[in-house]
């Protein structure tokens, strides 16, 4: 039986107020309420614990996402307001330089103090604040907060997300192979048996990026136009039986698959699979057939499910194996917007053969904020779509995540492209 749960999830009203805030500070409540909701069956142990140094503790995240809300909105824009407490400052600043030096990375699983029960007070003062600010402040400092309120959710969603990828792969490393959720799995996304059907897009100029109307991250806008080869796109994202294939056909013994880091990767951390499977026989397993890890503990593994917890490394080497290549996001984004595309949200992130730019005309957002994701646009990829693990709201179709290319504890899959035979150089001149 899983450990009763040290978080109590609240639910508190929303006072009466004008319809236009009403809407607001119920969604500010029900985000973080489900922050809260993702912890329910975990120790105290759990909360606290790191496993690398690109992961972060549950409790940190817990901590960081309020301190976001307390340092970009309630101390620049609430008369009087304080911190909390001044340390926290330090404690749970993730990387904005405006905002003041931060306690490092690699180290967030030695915060065994603040306890638990400190951080979940901070969460509770934060969000007692927050609610009364909503309700108080005058239209143009409702006009200045508001979109820094909106980024802080979606922030928050990220974190959400990240909550359960942290933790599955501290799991992981765990001889117990625990469960994290109870009960019989629901059904995974099913990948047709056969081989992948393609859709075709003929070369042609279309336009990109995110539009007004709705919340979008700095990174992608502005809306621009770019000129696509014409090529075919996967219907279907790759499965496990897909990869099993290319596993038993010696794909993480054969170089000429790989590029040269990624052989590199594999050669220094021998990689054999990916990271959640057990080969037959894996003494954590107790099994003669394949199974994988995830978040209902160990289970046979589904031949019909999208592969996932890929590096780029692997998803690029499976594509080369297979005859085809990765889509460059443009194309990814292009295909999405005809129904022919299945999965393209809520089974795996999608590794795609973009590197993260910035689009033309990228201008980051003002203030600490303009930290968010501009000075992240090196040396990483992206990926495209949305997992399992990503919280319902919070996918789109121009969402860019990125990572860099030997990451692999993202439930992050893959699906496939190719070229056109014949394929023209451009536009006429």
């Amino acid at each position: 039986m899983p450990p009763t749960s040290p978080i109590a999830v609240d639910r508190p009203g929303v006072a009466a107020m004008g319809s236009d805030r009403q809407a607001p500070i119920e969604r500010y409540q029900a985000v973080r309420r489900h922050s809260l909701a993702l912890c329910e069956g975990l120790g105290a142990e759990d909360l606290c614990v790191q496993s690398m140094p690109d992961a972060s503790p549950v409790k940190w995240h817990l901590a960081h996402v309020s301190w976001f809300f307390e340092a970009v909105v309630l101390l620049p824009h609430q008369p009087g307001a304080k911190a909390f407490d001044e340390r926290y400052l330090h404690l749970f600043n993730s990387y904005y330089e405006a905002l003041g030096p931060r306690h490092p990375r690699p180290q967030r699983g030695l915060l065994t103090r603040p306890t638990l029960a400190e951080v979940l007070a901070y969460r509770r003062h934060v969000d007692q604040a927050m609610v009364a600010f909503m309700q108080a402040c005058d239209a143009s400092t409702w006009a200045r907060a508001w979109p820094l309120i909106e980024l802080g959710l979606h922030h928050e969603q990220q974190h959400q997300e990240l909550m359960r990828t942290d933790l599955l792969h501290a799991f992981s490393c765990n001889p117990l192979l625990p469960p994290w959720l109870q009960g019989v799995p629901p059904s995974p996304g099913q990948v047709a048996a056969s081989g992948p059907a393609w859709h075709r897009l003929e070369e042609g100029l279309v336009t990109l990026g995110a539009e007004g109307g709705g919340f979008h991250f700095d990174n992608e806008s502005p809306r621009h136009r770019v000129w696509l080869q014409g090529f075919e796109i996967a219907t279907r994202l790759v499965s496990c039986g897909d990869f099993l294939a290319f596993i038993e056909d010696g794909g993480y013994r054969r170089p000429g698959l790989w590029l040269s880091d990624g052989w590199a990767t594999v050669q220094a951390q021998g990689w054999q699979q990916p990271p959640y499977w057990l080969a037959p026989g894996d003494a954590r397993a107790q099994a003669a057939h394949w199974q994988v890890f995830g978040l209902h503990g160990v289970q046979a593994l589904d031949l019909h499910a999208p592969v996932s917890q890929l590096s780029f490394y692997e998803a690029a080497a499976y594509a080369e194996w297979a005859g085809a290549r990765l889509p460059t996001e443009f194309e990814w984004e292009a295909a999405s917007a005809s129904a022919a595309c299945h999965d393209l949200h809520g089974q795996v992130w999608q590794w795609t053969r973009s590197a993260y730019h910035p689009y033309p005309g990228f201008k980051p957002l003002g203030g600490a904020v303009g930290e968010y994701n501009g000075k992240f646009m090196v040396g990483q990829l992206v990926l495209r779509g949305s997992s399992l693990a990503t919280p319902a709201g919070h996918a789109r179709h121009t969402y860019r995540n990125f990572f860099p290319p030997a990451a692999r504890w993202q439930f992050s899959g893959l699906r496939l492209a190719r070229d056109l035979p014949g394929a023209s150089e451009g536009p006429a001149a």
